[in-house]
């Protein structure tokens, strides 16, 4: 029996720094309007030429320096992402190229916010197969390319980032499978029924542009809180887990209220979720990775650690993936 080691992760911010003061120049909004609704303070934005490939890459160098892993080494590039550089080729390819990495196979997966973790559930199932040995797993996103800025109601909630972890195959221990480190399980959902609360309104087959990010921030909040929570003990349940052998939540850093309700749900300790969300705001699928290796790089996250990473994002798509560290 096979399992998925992360054994090194890397994160990359763009150096434009906004807070929330500049966005009152734009906008009808104000620091203590943004605070107060959503806990975020100032976001990252990439600068001008600045692309999705270039953050990724950025992200995926630290993650292989930590993790003391070659590229050669390297069997399988996965990229979630939702603001790609090109409609195709996948964004992988190109930062496959970029790493120099010339073997393997490198592709993007696309679930919005829940991105990360569907991008780990596909590798972990291609490690466990046995197909894979060493993986890449990067979440980058470029979302202040489809915002629209004269529209407070999502403007102010977004950043860009990319965040990254290495995987590696290790063989399980089968008579204690929570104790030996890896990932123990994913888990994975999705209702297209509510497209309607959380999308893009352009695309090439529909409009040949971008468009702009449309969101219902009440439904999504409502549908948000509850899934997380039931994702979160479904995956604890399928471990023989409860809440309290956690040492970590790392969820997706949507906004403040969000993580608050969830715990909440829960029963957590909020001491115990992993908050960066006034310092990056929302980066998609880059928020999960992000917040991981700003805990790990911090000291909160150590060796033997259990944790419990988790997101949903438009679609809905969400999911959560358990952890020994």
């Amino acid at each position: 029996m096979y399992r998925s080691q992360i054994v090194g992760c890397g994160a990359y911010l763009p150096q434009r720094v906004v807070e929330n003061t500049e966005l009152s120049d734009l906008v009808d909004t104000s620091d203590e309007w943004i605070v107060e609704r959503t806990g975020i303070r100032r976001r990252h934005i990439a600068a001008a030429g600045e692309t999705t490939c270039d953050l990724a890459h950025a992200a995926a160098l630290k993650a292989l320096r930590r993790a003391d892993v070659s590229i050669d080494e390297i069997d399988m590039i996965v990229l979630a992402t939702a603001t790609p550089d090109q409609t195709f080729p996948a964004a992988a390819t190109t930062v496959q190229a970029r790493l120099g990495m010339k073997h393997g196979s490198a592709f993007d997966v696309h679930a919005v916010c829940s991105g990360f973790i569907y991008a780990l559930s596909v590798t972990d199932n291609f490690i466990r197969s046995g197909q894979v040995r060493s993986a890449l797993v990067i979440g980058a996103e470029t979302f202040s390319r489809i915002l629209d800025w004269q529209d407070r109601s999502t403007c102010v909630l977004f950043g860009d980032g990319a965040g990254a972890v290495v995987l590696r195959q290790a063989t399980a221990n089968s008579k204690d499978p929570a104790s030996a480190r890896g990932i123990l399980s994913t888990h994975l959902r999705s209702d297209g029924r509510y497209n309607c609360h959380l999308y893009v309104d352009g695309g090439p087959s529909s409009t040949q542009s971008t468009g702009y990010l449309r969101m219902a921030g009440r439904e999504v909040f409502k549908h948000a809180v509850t899934n997380l929570a039931a994702i979160v003990r479904e995956a604890l349940e399928a471990n023989n887990l409860s809440a309290d052998a956690v040492d970590w939540f790392v969820p997706h850093q949507a906004n403040q209220r969000i993580l608050d309700a969830t715990a909440k749900k829960l029963k957590l300790d909020p001491a115990r979720v992993i908050s960066t969300v006034a310092d990056h705001a929302n980066t998609s699928a880059a928020s999960v990775p992000l917040a991981l290796a700003t805990a790990v790089d911090d000291g909160r996250i150590q060796p033997g650690q259990l944790l419990v990473l988790e997101a949903m994002g438009g679609g809905f798509t969400w999911g959560a993936s358990v952890v020994r560290w």
